[in-house]
Parts: structure tokens; sequence; C-alpha cells
């Protein structure tokens, strides 16, 4: 046993070592890989906003490593998304703008870009669409159900104990009152407005030319374009050289794109939970979305 120790640590530290070699080769060829732009800070990042937006947090943690990175000069926004809800969309709009002060920043607008879609992407400087984008649906909407008459045939009544007259409005065991709708109407309606008049400034349109616009209808790509709400057609590639040419980047640009967020079963549950919890205490803000 003695004489094969000897044997069992060459081997051990062969290993070791190899280990240690390969760390230090993929180490250096990703240095000499990126070295170039490390000095030149020519790198054209990409961040994609895909599927319904109803949390903003991984966009925005995305957007600040970017944005803190010397390296990167010009950011594209993949958007490829029918909208969401009004919060989180609002939040990556002025992540957005306040990037576009440090960097250039382009939207890409992908098979969907429409309602909060296309609130996100008014924040960058330049917009590029596929001519067969679905764009537009400039509103806001508040779906809610009224189960009422269901419930009583199945025998359910509803009980609310509640501390003022409309800490209920939206419930689903009774209709919305004429005062109910009226309040929630100023709601959508000053939504709407906020809406519309981020879109006008960015887009250095009068505002009442998007309100002709702004009544929830959809348009191609070409047809945004000749409106004023796309600057020029192409896909993802015409994206990233208009970005990297606004940055002043000669020659072809590195791109480097952001890791999509990790599907989770757990943070699916989660999520869905905090959404229903959302949903039962304050009825009717959950609903309230830009979405076609």
């Amino acid at each position: 046993m003695t004489k094969r120790r000897p044997w069992l640590l060459t081997l051990l530290f062969l290993a070791g070592l190899t280990c240690a070699l390969v760390l230090v080769v993929g180490f250096l060829v990703s240095w000499i890989q990126g070295s170039s732009s490390f000095l030149s800070g020519d790198r054209v990042a990409v961040v994609r906003v895909e599927g319904v937006v109803m949390d903003a947090r991984w966009v925005l943690e995305a957007l600040q490593r970017q944005g803190k990175d010397p390296r990167v000069r010009a950011m594209v926004i993949r958007v490829d998304t029918p909208g969401g809800a009004v919060a989180p969309t609002q939040e990556i709009f002025r992540s957005l703008r306040s990037l576009g002060q440090r960097k250039k920043v382009v939207a890409s607008l992908g098979s969907m870009a429409t309602s909060g879609g296309y609130y996100v992407a008014c924040a960058a400087e330049k917009i590029v669409a596929n001519p067969g984008t679905i764009t537009g649906s400039i509103g806001v909407v508040v779906h809610m159900a009224n189960l009422e008459g269901l419930l009583e045939k199945l025998g359910v009544q509803g009980q609310v104990i509640k501390s003022g007259e409309h800490k209920d409005m939206g419930s689903m065991f009774r209709p919305l009152s004429d005062i109910e709708k009226g309040l929630l109407q100023t709601v959508v309606d000053d939504v709407h407005d906020q809406f519309v008049r981020d879109v006008a400034q960015c887009r250095r349109l009068e505002v009442e030319k998007v309100r002709t616009m702004a009544d929830g209808r959809i348009f191609s790509g070409r047809q945004a374009q000749g409106l004023g709400l796309v600057d020029e057609l192409g896909g993802l590639q015409e994206a990233i050289q208009v970005a990297a040419s606004l940055a002043g980047i000669t020659g072809e640009p590195i791109v480097v794109e952001e890791p999509k967020e990790r599907f989770s079963l757990w943070n699916l549950i989660l999520g869905e939970t905090r959404m229903g919890l959302l949903w039962r205490s304050t009825q009717v803000l959950p609903a309230m979305a830009f979405l076609p």
C-alpha cells in the first residue's frame, strides 16, 4: 500500500495541473477574443423583452449590467411582446431613457411589439421593425369578469365586508355601478394620456397626431414607418448595424447578448400566487394593462 501512494499523489497532481491549464487556456482565449473590444469599447449589447411583461426585474438588471460595462457603446433592445402591466412597462421605458443619455439605444421589433411593447421601443433613439411586424395598439385596457349570474345558478353567494363604498370595485360577485365605471374610466384615460404624451415626445410628433392613432388599432411595420412610429425597416442584424453606426463603431461590432432568464417552476408558482393575492386585495389594478 505504501508503494502505491506516490503514484496516487502523482495522478492527483497531474489531474489538478490539467484542470489549471484548461482554465488558463480558456481565460487566455476569452481575453484574446475580447481584448480589442476592451481597448476600443466596441461592443453592442442585445437585451430581449419577450412575452407578456408582468415583471421588469430581469430586464432592469440586464440593462443595469450592460449600462455599467465601459466596453458596451450601444444597446439593442429586442422587443417581441404584446404588452403587459402598466407599471413594469413604464419602469423599462424610464430605464432605457436614462440609459440613452450615456449610450446609443436602438429598438428592434420582432414579430409583435404592440401596446406596452411599442411603449418600451419608444424609449430608443431609433426603432427598426420588420415590414410585417405587428405594432401599434397604443392604448390601455381593464379586463374584469362579472360572474354573478353564473354563481347564482350554482348557489354561490358572495359576502363582502369593506371599509369604503368602492373597495370591492371590480368584484366578480356584482356588476360595476355607473359611478364605478366613471371612476375606472378616469384612471384609464389618465394612463392613456401618459402613453400618448410619451410617444409624442420620444417620436417628436404632435400630441394630437398621436391621439388620432392611439385608439388601439394595430399597424404593420411598413405602415408604422409611414406614420412616423418606426424609423427603418429591417431585422435584428440591421438594428445592430444601426446601433453600431450611431455609436461610431467602425468595422464589425462584437455583439454580446444577455442570456434569457432561466425558467423556474418555483418562480412561476410564486408569481402566480403573488398575482392572485394582488387581484384579491385590489381587485382591478392587476388587470390594467398595455395589451392589444
